[in-house]
This record gives structure tokens, sequence and C-alpha cells, in this order.
């Protein structure tokens, strides 16, 4: 950014320098992530932070999501569905390669896939792959799934970033030297600090304007207040800290991006253990919640309340708030109810983020109202990640579910939340059975009610997407249809 300087042959070096860097910095964009990915191979983690920097990026499915949330072509140019929909045959792109010079074919997705489906896969999301019985390269540029049942979502399923497709030669090493068939490949990743993408100069499709990408990590959110008005960050897609947006509103050097993103956040239930096996805990602990005051006073008024897991934004949504309102009262009377006059005490863990944390607080606060006394443990996200996540080593916790339209996760008994439920799980059957969109979203909405009336959790907010860049910065994603910081499309604006 240019700056004032004094009269004189010292001022006008360090303006020329500083024209230099702007001139440099147009070649690249610095983008801020609050927290730093595990890993960065998205077929062998859980943690959104993954996608937010090689999605679309690095690594490439068969389809993808677009800014819109629709579903289009990527490495799978074309396609045909049997009339039975169990058939799915891809043509895919040609004269394509991995980063490190390997051709890519249809062996690659019949690796890919198969890897994910198999018995010892490391992959977060192997329910994607659950349906597929078979799959064949009829040819180097053509493949053949074969599902053992119809799954209306499965075109859907291979846009997400765990079915991205991986080479055999370098699939190992993808965590911390990723390489995929991306408009950008791997350059660097500074452990702490920063990962650094550039401009691959053999991709197949578009070449991004873009030379060079380095995605920023900053916890804190002061930091990160301080890092965007210093020009050390061009853009932050999800600002950390909505308290600041006003100030970044009143300056013309910055664009501030308000948008929506499928991050159903929760207050997560340990339905396995007791006293949370008793429904009526659960829905005592519900209705200890004042939604709006949690949002005014962790996200500054920004996000919607929701009373089920689901995206309000999506034509299937309906509005269950009412179901779990905030009623102290009946809290109370439930908890009695269940035996449980004389209160509980309980753990909070919670994540890094801070809708997490300054939530947590809040939370705590209004649960000690009806008698629930919680000790908030502050977890880092990979402890987060492995004593709740995969252990299900908590009473309660607080995170955003970013993958897009997951509901179907309560249909997994070994979620880190532990509901099992014969009738949800009929209910998803029936949605994979089903591709006619009216009657996928009458029987979504069954599914959204099931769990809104089984309190599996108490349903907070959905999530929004608070983005600040400098005004010149165009292409940033809006909405995030999917965890990602898409920098395919983003330019610099002359």
């Amino acid at each position: 950014m240019s700056k004032r300087f004094a009269i004189g042959a010292a001022a006008a070096a360090l303006l020329l320098g500083s024209t230099a860097l702007a001139g440099a910095q147009e070649t690249g964009a610095t983008i801020g992530m609050q927290l730093e990915p595990p890993n960065l191979d998205p077929t062998a983690g859980a943690a959104a932070a993954i996608d937010e920097v090689v999605y679309a990026n690095v690594f490439e499915g068969l389809t993808r999501f677009a800014a819109d949330g629709t579903i289009v072509p990527a490495l799978a140019r074309e396609w045909s569905i049997s009339d039975d929909g169990l058939t799915y045959t891809f043509t895919l792109a040609e004269n394509v390669t991995f980063h490190d010079g390997s051709a890519f074919d249809a062996d690659d997705v019949v690796f890919s896939l198969t890897r994910a489906m198999a018995e010892d896969s490391t992959n977060a999301q192997k329910v994607l792959f659950e349906d597929i019985a078979s799959v064949q390269a009829i040819d180097p540029a053509t493949v053949e799934v074969t599902l053992g049942e119809p799954n209306g979502s499965f075109l859907f399923n291979m846009a997400w970033g765990d079915a991205v497709i991986v080479a055999e030669e370098s699939a190992g090493s993808n965590a911390t030297k990723p390489v995929g068939t991306g408009p950008f490949r791997f350059e660097n990743w500074v452990q702490g600090d920063s990962v650094t993408l550039t401009r691959s100069e053999t991709y197949w499709g578009e070449a991004p304007a873009l030379e060079t990408v380095t995605f920023k990590f900053i916890a804190d959110p002061t930091a990160a207040f301080a890092a965007m008005m210093a020009g050390d960050i061009d853009a932050f897609p999800n600002f950390p800290a909505p308290e600041n947006l006003v100030q970044f509103e009143a300056d013309p050097r910055f664009a501030v991006i308000i948008g929506s993103t499928e991050g159903e956040t929760v207050l997560g239930i340990n339905n396995s253990k007791a006293p949370f096996d008793d429904v009526r805990v659960r829905q005592a602990i519900a209705h200890a919640i004042d939604r709006q005051a949690l949002i005014d006073g962790a996200l500054f008024g920004y996000g919607t309340p929701i009373g089920s897991h689901f995206a309000p934004h999506h034509p299937a949504y309906i509005d269950l708030t009412e179901q779990s309102n905030y009623d102290p009262e009946r809290a109370r009377a439930l908890l009695e109810e269940a035996g449980l006059s004389d209160g509980i005490s309980v753990t909070l863990k919670l994540p890094p983020p801070s809708y997490a944390r300054r939530g947590g607080e809040i939370i705590a606060s209004q649960l000690r109202e009806v008698g629930i006394e919680a000790e908030i443990v502050a977890l880092e996200w990979a402890q987060w990640l492995e004593q709740v996540f995969t252990n299900a080593d908590f009473d309660l916790t607080i995170v955003s579910h970013t993958e897009p339209l997951d509901i179907n996760i309560y249909a997994r008994d070994d979620y880190y939340f532990r509901y099992q439920s014969d009738a949800f799980k009929a209910i998803m059957t029936e949605l994979d059975e089903t591709s006619d969109e009216a009657a996928r979203n009458e029987i979504l909405q069954r599914a959204q009610q099931q769990i809104a009336d089984d309190y599996v959790n108490a349903f907070l907010f959905q999530l929004p997407k608070t983005g600040v860049a400098d005004a010149r910065l165009k292409g940033m994603w809006e909405n995030a249809p999917t965890q990602a910081n898409d920098m395919t499309g983003v330019y610099w604006e002359e």
C-alpha cells in the first residue's frame, strides 16, 4: 500500500521501494487463516483447514463445488448414468499430469476410490464411498463406477475434498508434500506460519491469474486485525474478529464480504454417556441456551439461529428453532423430571476457533442459570480431534460442521456424539434411494425433524462467512458451499 513520505532523496527511494513492492504483490496474494491444518492430505484428515488450503487449488476430484454450490465437472468432463441409477460412466479430462510429472488417467481414479473405500482407509468420510460396489477403468479416459444400490447424492459426494484424485506414487507423502492435478502446486510449508503454493505451468485447464498464494496462519483475532490493517494480509476469508468489521467497512482500502457457510454450529452432546443418554437432559440443555444472546455476544450479531442440523439457505430447510427455544424454567423442570434437581457438573471442551471459545463462555453462564455447572477445557485442534472427535472423551463441546449437506452423520453410530437411531438410519436409506429433488427435500425435512425431536445436540447457529479483503482483490467466494479458499478465479483489479 502506498504511503506519504517527506520530500527528499531518502523519501523518494522509500517511495520507489514501496511502489515496487505493491507491483510485486499483485502477482500473488497472502490469505489469512485462523487455524493451521494438521496435514495437507484431504483424504486423510477431518480438519476443515486442510481443504481450505488445497481444495480446487492443489487437488481435484471427478466433480467439484462451484461458488454457488452447484456440482460442476472437474477431472470428469462429462458422465452418463444408467437407467437403474447404479452405473456412472465418467469421461475424463485428457493430457492431465500430476505436479510431479506423472500422467493422470483412469487408473488413478480406480486407485483413489478403491483406497478411500478400503477397510483400512484413513479417510475421514468413508461413508461417501460405502455404496460403491466396483470401479473399473474402461480405457485411459473412461471410468465406470457401479453402485450396490442407487445413491442420489453420488455426484455430490464426489465433489467433497475427501474424494479428490491422488496418484499411487505420491499418495503416501501427500500429508506433507501434496501432489495433485490442480492449478497450483505445493511450494513449501513453514510449520506454525504458512503454506505457499505456486501456479502450475503444466496445468491442463485455464491458468489462474495469481502466480503465488501464501496461506498465513494467525490464530489470535487481535493479531489478525493488525495484519490486515498493516497490509501484511491481502484477504482473510473467515475473519475471526467480527467486532472489527465495522472499522473495515469504513475504510475504502477494504471490502467486507458477508456470506453464508455450510457450518451448522452445535453444542455437541455425548449421547452415550450418562446423564446425557436421557433425552430430557439433552432437551433441558437445549432450552437453557439463548441463541440470539449467543450470536450477539460471540459473533457480534452475525449468524442465524438454527433448530436442527441444516443450513437455512437450503431449499429443504424447515425452521425448528421454537422446538428448542430459550426457556430456562422448562430446562429446570426437565432436569427435575430426570432426577437431577440438585444440578450436575459437566466438562465443556472447546477447540480453538473464536466462535467456540467466546461462545463457550456465554453458554457456560447460561447453563449455570439452570443448574448445570460447566467446566471449560480449552483444547488445541489436534487435542480436540483426538479427545472429542475420535475418542468421544467429552461431555459437551462446541464445533461448526462445515461439510456441505452433512446431516447423514447422524446415521453413524460411532460419530463423536454417539447418537444411535434406527428411525433416522431408515430416513437416510430412503434419501439415498431417491433422486427426485422434491422428494429428497421432503425426506430431508423429516430427517431434520427426527434429530430435533431427539435433541441429539443443542443446535446453535449457522456460522456466517465474514470475510475481509483488499478492495482491489477480486474473485474470492462470497459464500462457502464447501470448506475451501478457492483461488482459481482470484485476481487483482488494475
